[in-house]
């Protein structure tokens, strides 16, 4: 129940996205009159806010209750955009803007985590697919809600939009609270032997993850230490030391920022730029590539959660970093076959859809099972900033190539990206091989748990 009211809070505050980023640039140089430097200045600090505040609220989730965190973040997010209806002057505009990407971002991890301690093993995937989807859904549906609103020709012509973003995040957090207190009536229920069941994957108020299951990605509540928090040499080394000290996890990141690189930087601008400038693609044809995106992903995201729930994350890391190649390779191609470039195009955007419906579940499942311990939250707020971070480096770097006329360097640039999350994908795989002997410690050490048993130590295992 739980889960599932955290997909449809998700879903909920992803309504401001839609109805406010694709409007307010022109919003901001047009309407407002405040000319691009000012609103190219607003997606800047938007995406500056996100940087800020995405590892920040991962490290707070860890220490304190994610529910609190996820709420109080979205109700900051909710005051900045609100305030946007209010504003004259473009610098409280950029505050008001820099403030909602704080708040949009730092809701982030803490939701995450949340997803983690409110899911099993077993369909544990399956809620962040569920999660990644009504997502995706919410913004569509306030991108379209706004659109038949917004009147980009007055002044106060976004207001709806504005509003509609803030009454997301308000609904949304007051869903999220109420599946708090579900939480808590289950655990105040364990005391009597009904509440949590031993399989509840993180200490609500740690985050802190143990067990690895490199073939299913499942995830089992362990704290070595016995104390619910990182250890000492976590605490005195520098976190992103800490949190990429092993192998598995740097590769991880390379595969975030790969991506990232590959696709979600160039959805919103290169992609529709290159199409446009090059293939001569019709801008109409550009709603219905995002359109065709949107339904390939709901429609098939159910399907290959079940087909793919045996197989292991980076194998399927590795199919998304091989879709993303074939999408090039066929963008590539439409340029030499102007009669059916638009056709090309268009089916493009439902193929990199597929290996969106297989990475959404994947990556921040493997990102949790190896944060260090304590560290969960954190960890997966330094690789969303990651991905954040790229993916907003992405429209400058394809304006400046194809801008140059630079068709060829811009799509072989992405092709060799796109190769390089193979390779990422097949490195997480070979340390995940080396490791098998910590995996079995962890997962000894989770079933000693659910028994109330000492656990068992890897000298333990070696002796055996």
């Amino acid at each position: 129940m739980r889960a599932k009211l955290l997909i449809l809070a998700s879903a909920i505050g992803s309504l401001g996205w839609g109805a406010v980023l694709p409007y307010q640039y022109a919003y901001a140089a047009d309407t407002r009159g405040w000319g691009p430097l000012i609103a190219a200045g607003a997606s800047s600090l938007f995406s500056i806010g996100a940087l800020v505040a995405a590892p920040l609220a991962g490290r707070l989730a860890d220490r304190f209750d994610p529910v609190k965190v996820a709420v109080i973040a979205q109700l900051l997010g909710a005051a900045g955009v609100a305030s946007l209806m209010f504003v004259d002057v473009p610098a409280l505009f950029l505050a008001g803007m820099l403030v909602f990407g704080l708040g949009l971002s730092a809701a982030v991890p803490a939701k995450q985590v949340l997803a983690l301690n409110w899911s099993s093993s077993d369909d544990r995937r399956k809620v962040f697919a569920y999660k990644f989807t009504g997502e995706a859904l919410g913004m569509a549906a306030g991108a379209f809600l706004a659109g038949l609103v917004v009147d980009l020709d007055r002044a106060d012509g976004l207001d709806v939009g504005f509003a509609m973003a803030a009454a997301g995040f308000v609904i949304s957090s007051g869903i999220i609270a109420l599946a708090g207190r579900l939480n808590l009536a289950g655990e105040l229920g364990g005391a009597r032997g009904v509440g949590r069941a031993a399989s509840d994957p993180v200490s609500t108020a740690t985050g802190a993850l143990g067990a690895i299951d490199a073939a299913t990605g499942a995830i089992a509540a362990v704290d070595l230490d016995g104390d619910g928090h990182a250890d000492g040499a976590a605490r005195s080394r520098g976190a992103l030391r800490v949190i990429f000290a092993q192998p598995a996890m740097r590769w991880t990141a390379v595969v975030t920022i790969t991506l990232a690189l590959g696709f979600y930087a160039q959805f919103e601008s290169g992609l529709p730029a290159y199409g446009i400038t090059v293939l001569d693609v019709d801008p109409s044809a550009i709603g219905l590539a995002a359109a065709i995106n949107c339904l390939v992903i709901v429609a098939l995201q159910v399907i290959v959660v079940k087909l793919t729930a045996k197989r292991s994350a980076p194998a399927l890391l590795m199919a998304v970093g091989s879709i993303w190649v074939v999408s090039w390779l066929i963008l590539s191609a439409a340029q030499f076959a102007p009669g059916i470039a638009t056709a090309m195009f268009v089916m493009t955007y439902g193929i990199f859809a597929v290996g969106e419906t297989i990475y959404s579940p994947v990556l921040n499942p493997l990102t949790a099972q190896l944060a260090p311990k304590g560290m969960v939250g954190q960890t997966l707020g330094t690789i969303a900033a990651l991905q954040t971070a790229f993916s907003a480096a992405g429209p400058l770097v394809a304006g400046v190539l194809l801008g140059a006329g630079l068709t060829d360097v811009f799509l072989g640039m992405h092709l060799v990206v796109s190769a390089i999350a193979v390779f990422a994908a097949w490195r997480i795989k070979k340390a995940l091989d080396r490791e098998p002997l910590a995996v079995a410690a962890s997962e000894e050490t989770a079933a000693a748990s659910a028994r109330d048993e000492p656990p068992t130590t890897p000298v333990d295992l070696v002796r055996a």
